[in-house]
């Protein structure tokens, strides 16, 4: 059983968090714990993208950005995912770096320290040398840069269908089992 946080940042593309959540409330039997930590700003870019507050409704347990006594800012809260979507390009140089100040930092700075899986779904483009350096860091201190890239041999048909693209790529390399379209697969869904 995963133990996972989700963290989302203020940068656009409030619909995969949306939609990851949405799938991994559906994967409960997957795992043990699900903890959200929100910026104020993600909250704001979740309104003006998705055009409501539904952050509010999910049943996950949520932390303050600056709550260090959640159990996930501690190796020994043996969470083993973490999953950043969408992960800002300055949370994810705070992070290369090693800035943890706030609860988002020091929880993927325990991610990494303890070889556990941090996934950042990086949503920018196009990508400055700055990003590059910081993506690779990460990358060679054992994270999985992700970019939001959506694949389109599914032949998604709406918005919503695009973006499942990637959240369910997020979520095979979470280690969660999931139903997708595979390569090779029909494509009837």
């Amino acid at each position: 059983m995963h133990k996972i946080v989700v963290a989302i940042t203020g940068a656009s593309g409030s619909l995969y968090a949306s939609l990851l959540l949405n799938k991994l409330a559906q994967l409960k039997m997957q795992w043990a714990e699900l903890s959200v930590v929100m910026t104020e700003n993600a909250k704001q870019v979740w309104e003006t993208e998705l055009g409501h507050a539904t952050y509010k409704n999910y049943t996950a347990r949520f932390f303050q950005q600056n709550d260090f006594s959640a159990p996930f800012a501690s190796g020994s809260g043996q969470y083993d995912t973490m999953i950043i979507v969408p992960c800002s390009m300055g949370t994810l140089g705070r992070i290369a770096t090693g800035v943890s100040s706030d609860l988002i930092t020091r929880a993927a700075d325990v991610i990494l320290k303890e070889r556990r899986k941090l996934i950042c779904v990086v949503r920018d483009t196009p990508f400055n040398l700055i990003h590059i350096r910081n993506m690779e860091t990460v990358t060679l201190a054992g994270g999985i840069i992700c970019p939001a890239s959506p694949s389109f041999y599914s032949r998604p048909q709406t918005i919503e269908a695009v973006a499942a693209t990637v959240v369910d790529r997020v979520l095979d390399l979470a280690g969660l089992d999931i139903s997708t379209f595979r390569w090779g697969e029909s494509n009837e869904q």
